[in-house]
């Protein structure tokens, strides 16, 4: 990657890559920015574990775990929710609301879609090329909510 900004490096460069066009965010559902959210906020997590130390694949994965499940996530969210943004408010609300067809395998129905809310914020952020913000949100999440890492 040549000199690019952090906050649109790593998005940018894949969509460069693969020669995809930029999309207008608001074409998206809730549920395909929580997707990708799902991926940003484990690619987070798992980097900051990782960060903190080398150990066993097995003890990285259930460190990780513990931290992006639905129940971690919604706790987040609520804990966020003063530090949000009108617009990530908004998304988490979409998101929150959105019908899924899936459900969580070991969280309650709020946990889950609540958890989708906090994924479709992510998810948006990292579509925005908002990366910094995303790190920030992370870090005051797990700093209100006490979740070691």
């Amino acid at each position: 990657m040549d000199e690019m900004n952090g906050v649109e490096a790593f998005n940018s460069y894949i969509m460069n890559a693969f020669d995809i066009d930029k999309k207008d965010i608001r074409t998206y559902s809730p549920l395909t920015l929580a997707y990708i959210g799902d991926g940003i906020f484990d690619l987070v997590i798992r980097s900051v574990v990782v960060g903190a130390g080398n150990t066993s694949a097995n003890q990285l994965h259930r460190h990780t775990s513990h931290i992006v499940k639905a129940h971690s996530q919604a706790v987040m969210a609520e804990a966020l929710m003063e530090n949000m943004t009108e617009e990530e408010q908004d998304i988490y609300r979409r998101g929150r609301n959105a019908k899924s067809h899936t459900t969580a395998k070991n969280a309650t129905v709020a946990d889950y879609r609540s958890a989708t809310g906090f994924e479709a914020v992510m998810g948006f952020l990292y579509m925005t090329d908002q990366l910094e913000r995303i790190v920030y949100l992370c870090k005051l999440g797990i700093d209100k909510t006490g979740l070691t890492l």
